[in-house]
């Protein structure tokens, strides 16, 4: 359906009347885009309106600019504690994502909230922080409350996947316990997982 044309005359908004009178498709405030440039310029209403406009998208911009040189600093200081965080941040975020639809790994109960727990702790096995084998998706009660319900989780990993597959993680945890990353392995760490994270959502 083709639009409509209508007359050049300005409307409530502009001033009725003011305009060349022709037709016209694309129009803003009853005039044509020549007559409506030239309201905004000529006209005492259209500089008031022209302020409202041209003031709120400046101060826009200078926040716009303030936010990407207040992102160029945070980078600059950031420590490698940062640098984990964010990508534990992303790690978690990804695990919940991915077992959103899952019991919680140890009560085996649905619930509306789930933490990304871990069967060997992530703050005393730094090494398998990353490991996906090792989280799960916990309720906050297992995890918090029940210090991650770790009988449970046990039996609960040998049920899923297999007496191999704890030994597995058993091997792992003797092997890498303690590790210390490098600010460029946290970032492709963040990366990995802000992709996968996404991957899923999609």
């Amino acid at each position: 359906m083709k639009p409509k044309k209508k007359i050049c005359k300005g409307n409530y908004r502009s001033e009725k009347g003011f305009g060349c009178g022709k037709m016209v498709i694309r129009y803003r405030y009853g005039l044509c885009l020549s007559c409506f440039r030239k309201w905004l310029i000529e006209t005492e209403a259209g500089q008031k309106h022209l302020k409202k406009q041209v003031i709120p998208q400046a101060k826009s911009d200078v926040k716009k600019q303030w936010k990407k040189e207040k992102s160029k600093i945070k980078e600059k200081i950031k420590t490698l504690g940062d640098y984990k965080k964010d990508a534990r941040y992303w790690f978690q975020k990804y695990i919940r994502e991915r077992d959103k639809n899952q019991p919680c790994i140890t009560c085996q109960k649905h619930k509306d909230n789930y933490d990304a727990g871990h069967f060997y702790k992530a703050e005393l096995y730094t090494g398998l922080i990353f490991v996906e084998e090792n989280c799960h998706a916990q309720c906050r009660y297992c995890n918090r409350y029940l210090g991650g319900n770790e009988n449970q989780y046990r039996k609960a990993l040998i049920n899923k996947y297999g007496i191999r597959y704890v030994k597995k993680l058993d091997e792992m945890s003797d092997k890498n316990r303690l590790k210390k990353y490098t600010k460029e392995e946290l970032i492709e760490i963040k990366e990995k997982y802000k992709s996968k994270y996404q991957k899923l959502k999609l």
